[in-house]
């Protein structure tokens, strides 16, 4: 019984030196940047095992290994907290080998990164902001110019001002113009594609369609009563300057 007692613990004790801090190379989601793991296992199963030490605290070794690869690839480097967590977890959870009877066993892990490995992070994030910056400013100038070309007035005061303009030629261009402010206009920043966004053009698009002053008072009269209708004062208000606007600029003896 004894001897039986000795053979156990000295098994035992040499399957958690096996298992004790084995280190592992990871990789994560940027390639050629890895972690550097130490795992340390706990076998839960008492001895005796159904195999020899040497192969339980191998194949232990093997399927740990696999099991934080899996889940580390999947991490960022540049957040080596969260990284440590979800590695952490993974590791955690009872694992069995397929042996008959099973061997169980968990275990946990400290994670970092070597010092070429952090320097390639760093190098990264540097380059990532830098273009961040560069990609910020040109979609900007991209979205101004679109906003600003948009406009018929501006479109035609962009050919204007064009070296060696033809003036000959404007009539002809100035049929195009609302075809190509109405391109511009149609690819807006994602925030300026709201319903809102829209009924404004279809508005807009409405009130164009009626080119005599009388009917865009006429027009402006009822969007200023149904305003005030909702109660919404301060906006029938605005509209109703609007169909002054309109009346003061009509021709004397306009109906």
């Amino acid at each position: 019984m004894t001897s039986t007692r000795w053979s156990r613990r000295r098994a035992r004790k040499a399957v958690r030196r096996s298992l004790t801090r084995f280190e592992v190379r990871l990789r994560s989601t940027c390639p050629g940047i890895g972690f550097t793991a130490r795992i340390t296992a706990t076998v839960l199963t008492e001895p005796p095992y159904p195999n020899p030490v040497e192969e339980i605290a191998g194949t232990v070794r093997t399927t740990l290994r696999n099991a934080a690869n899996e889940v580390s690839k999947t991490c960022d480097p540049a957040d080596l907290a969260s990284a440590r967590d979800i590695c952490g977890q993974h590791l955690a959870r009872v694992r069995r080998l397929p042996t008959d009877p099973p061997v169980e066993f968990t275990a946990e892990l400290t994670l970092d990164l070597l010092p070429d490995d952090r320097a390639a992070v760093a190098a990264l994030l540097t380059a990532q902001r830098r273009q961040a910056v560069t990609d910020l400013l040109r979609q900007q100038t991209t979205n101004a110019l679109a906003a600003e070309l948009a406009d018929p007035a501006t479109l035609l005061a962009r050919w204007i001002e064009r070296d060696n303009a033809d003036w000959a030629q404007l009539p002809d261009f100035a049929e195009k113009v609302d075809t190509v402010t109405e391109v511009f206009a149609r690819h807006r920043p994602e925030d300026e594609r709201s319903v809102e966004h829209e009924a404004v053009e279809v508005l807009r698009e409405f009130l164009a369609s009626f080119p005599d002053h009388a009917q865009k008072r006429m027009l402006y009269t009822l969007l200023a009563a149904g305003m005030d209708s909702v109660q919404r004062p301060h906006h029938a208000a605005k509209a109703q300057a609007l169909v002054n606007g309109f009346a003061a600029a009509e021709p004397e003896g306009a109906s």
